[in-house]
């Protein structure tokens, strides 16, 4: 048994004892404050060089906490749910690296080393992503993601092209304080950080470049929760974080920065209410959840926004791995309509299911109602418009979370698939983490009791309509296409480039490049024929060559003027 388990076991290992070494730093930085390791002089060019460094702060640590204790759970989970995959040691090799490059991120102390950091996490997610490549549709859903972060990763690099010409470095603490030196609005910090952003879009799921992160559902669950939770989606957050100096000198890009995530929070909540898959459902809350974190950023809550990364990273790591208990007690289903009466057959599951999804509605006490609290003062303060359009996000929130419960555990079961609970050695991690998702946010200090009395009554009313409507008459009124970007981008980008190549293929290849082709071949077939008459095989014609020839040498040479 354990010869079976022993890749699992092994790098969660690894995991565990890192996270040992955060809570150690963490307390380090707690008590002494921020410190740097230099470790090597990466290379120079120049004046310009990049030492590889680590730098922990308390943003660093605090990721570095969250990164590998949130990691070590989904390993141990991993560990059950991979049991009897043939290549479960390729996957927690994966899941290993991952872990590796996130850290590698966020611990940076240089925006190049941090982008190191950024590629890796895109390469790993690929190949976790497409981990069952026997499966066609899951290789195109891996590179769909792979590419799509490209897009965002150019706006990255020319973000670092354009730090390195105005500042000569890329290290935080000189490009900060340089950046601090120059005037509110400087095109130079303008442009840094609307490129800068565009690379969060990316990772971090925001429009227009978030529909890979649902098809990320083709992995296995744990990757799922690995990439939505605690590592991936949180590397545009942190890096945004990170350059607050910057983005507090562009306060038009703060703004497009709020207006995007709202945008984001409201696209994402409107189609995780129409889907039928219990992991798209979580996957399009994910986006929405990034949307609340990124319009936090962009009004200035820089710790609203790190406060609901966190506890979303607990609540939503939680639900995905649940989802997966829910899918291996399934025997493998993920249709939510042909599931129902869970609570009875999964105890454990939905218990700590309806953990999750309290914390993620934002009831109180659980940890989603003060972060998300705080994100919505922090924007009230910018825009009251944005925080009135979020606060009917939270509605949408309650009502697609109430829906996914009690299709999934209310109500007859729909199928005859022979249910059953899932090992203790997937069912603890998540009891310890709805123990984190429920009591994340109870230091906050602000508890006001009147928002927690109407918070708790409108949650009530909008689960109970949801119930008498998902868990008593059940209706299949799924519509998986509904809103889909998939289908808008295929229209308005995928279909013209593809009109455009064909017809560049039609006039460039066809008729440019295959006529030159054929003329330069009979040019050169007409020249050869030509100097092939000349190898006549007489000997007095060549005698006649080679005095013409001299007699041309000797005349150019008597006119050359040396």
């Amino acid at each position: 048994m354990i010869k079976k388990y022993w890749s699992g076991i092994a790098a969660s290992l690894v995991v565990f004892c890192l996270f040992l070494v955060s809570i150690s730093v963490f307390l380090r930085v707690y008590q002494t404050g921020p410190f740097e390791i230099y470790l090597f002089n990466w290379f120079s060019v120049g004046d310009f060089s990049v030492s590889w460094g680590l730098l922990f702060d308390t943003l660093s640590a605090l990721m570095f906490m969250m990164v590998t204790g949130v990691g070590f759970l989904i390993h141990i989970y991993s560990i059950g749910y991979m049991h009897d995959d043939p290549n479960r040691g390729r996957f927690f090799w994966y899941l290993n690296l991952f872990i590796f490059f996130m850290l590698t991120l966020v611990l940076s102390n240089n925006f190049l080393s941090m982008f190191v950091g950024w590629e890796g996490v895109g390469l790993c997610s690929y190949l976790l992503i497409g981990f069952w490549s026997s499966n066609k549709d899951y290789l195109i859903a891996a590179k769909k993601a792979f590419v799509m972060n490209r897009i965002g990763d150019l706006g990255f690099i020319l973000g670092l092209l354009v730090m390195i010409l105005t500042f000569g470095s890329v290290q935080f603490g000189i490009v900060f304080s340089q950046a601090g030196l120059l005037p509110i609005g400087h095109i130079s910090v303008v442009l840094i950080a609307i490129l800068l952003f565009v690379g969060a879009t990316g990772k971090s799921a925001q429009l227009p470049l978030f529909t890979w992160l649902p098809d990320a559902m083709a992995g296995p669950t744990p990757v799922s929760a690995l990439i939505h939770a605690a590592t991936m989606v949180t590397a545009g957050i942190y890096m945004i974080a990170r350059s607050h100096a910057i983005y507090a000198l562009a306060p038009d890009v703060l703004t497009v920065v709020l207006w995007v995530g709202v945008a984001t929070a409201v696209v994402g909540a409107i189609i995780a209410l129409r889907q039928s898959d219990i992991k798209k459902v979580l996957a399009y809350s994910t986006v929405s959840q990034l949307g609340f974190m990124v319009a936090a950023l962009g009004a200035g809550g820089t710790h609203a926004a790190l406060f609901h990364m966190v506890t979303h990273a607990f609540f939503k790591a939680l639900l995905f791995l649940a989802a997966g208990s829910v899918i291996h007690g399934m025997g493998g289903e993920q249709n939510m309509y042909k599931m129902g009466g869970l609570r009875k057959l999964q105890p454990i599951t939905f218990a700590v299911f309806l953990v999750g999804a309290l914390a993620l509605s934002g009831c109180p006490p659980f940890s989603g109602f003060f972060s998300k609290d705080a994100i919505l003062l922090a924007i009230y303060q910018v825009s009251p418009w944005a925080f009135g359009v979020l606060i009917g996000v939270s509605v949408l929130t309650a009502i697609y979370v109430a829906r996914l419960v009690f299709l999934v555990f209310f109500g007859p079961l729909r199928s005859d698939v022979h249910v059953h609970e899932s090992p203790l050695i997937m069912t603890i991690p998540l009891v310890f983490l709805a123990v984190l998702a429920a009591t994340a946010g109870i230091y906050h200090p602000e508890f006001e009791w009147v928002m927690v009395i109407i918070t708790v009554s409108a949650l009530a009313m909008i689960w109970w309509v949801t119930y008498s409507r998902y868990a008593v008459q059940v209706k299949d009124d799924r519509s998986d296409g509904f809103m889909s970007l998939d289908v808008v981008y295929s229209a308005v980008i995928v279909r013209p480039i593809l009109v455009i190549a064909r017809g560049l293929s039609t006039v460039m290849d066809q008729i440019v490049l295959d006529t030159a082709a054929k003329e330069l071949g009979q040019t050169v077939v007409q020249s050869g024929e030509s100097l092939r008459r000349m190898q006549s095989g007489s000997i007095g014609f060549y005698l006649w060559m080679i005095t013409a020839s001299v007699a041309v040498i000797l005349i150019g040479l008597s006119i050359w003027p040396f």
